[in-house]
């Protein structure tokens, strides 16, 4: 799998750390741990961070299908795993796939998470990070060519 960053300069991409390299954890969907934030999530008290249900019934609701949000560890920054339905993202040429990224990349980034999407298959099709030491935080969006018509 390649991801290629695109960014204005290598001093940028520098200060922002990698994406995530941890797997993919479908079994959240169905069985989410206490601290972790699915699609399904609903809270009885405030919002739910992140928020993303108002671009998944807006915008997105037939790519995007789902999402993990797990809260930031001593080891990783907080991250949230879209996962879409590759049929629709597979129709979508480059220009609508980076901004669908940029799109909820940017209102992850608003609650201090980084971003990555997948397919139901865990395969990594694009991420978002940011160094939220950074003010304003610095971001790197990356894509994965192999999945592109």
């Amino acid at each position: 799998m390649f991801l290629f960053p695109i960014s204005h300069s290598i001093a940028e991409t520098a200060s922002i750390p990698k994406p995530s390299d941890a797997p993919l954890r479908l079994e959240l969907l169905t069985n989410p741990k206490e601290s972790i934030v699915t699609a399904n999530t609903i809270r009885l008290q405030g919002l739910t961070i992140p928020s993303l249900w108002l671009a998944k019934e807006i915008t997105e609701n037939k790519l995007l299908d789902n999402w993990i949000a797990y809260p930031a560890t001593e080891q990783e920054p907080a991250r949230v795993d879209l996962i879409v339905n590759q049929q629709i993202w597979s129709l979508l040429d480059y220009l609508e796939r980076y901004d669908f990224v940029n799109r909820l990349g940017s209102t992850a980034r608003k609650d201090n998470y980084n971003l990555r999407v997948f397919n139901y298959q865990g395969n990594m099709l694009a991420t978002y990070t940011c160094n939220f030491g950074n003010k304003p935080a610095a971001c790197n969006i990356q894509m994965n060519f192999q999945f592109k018509l």
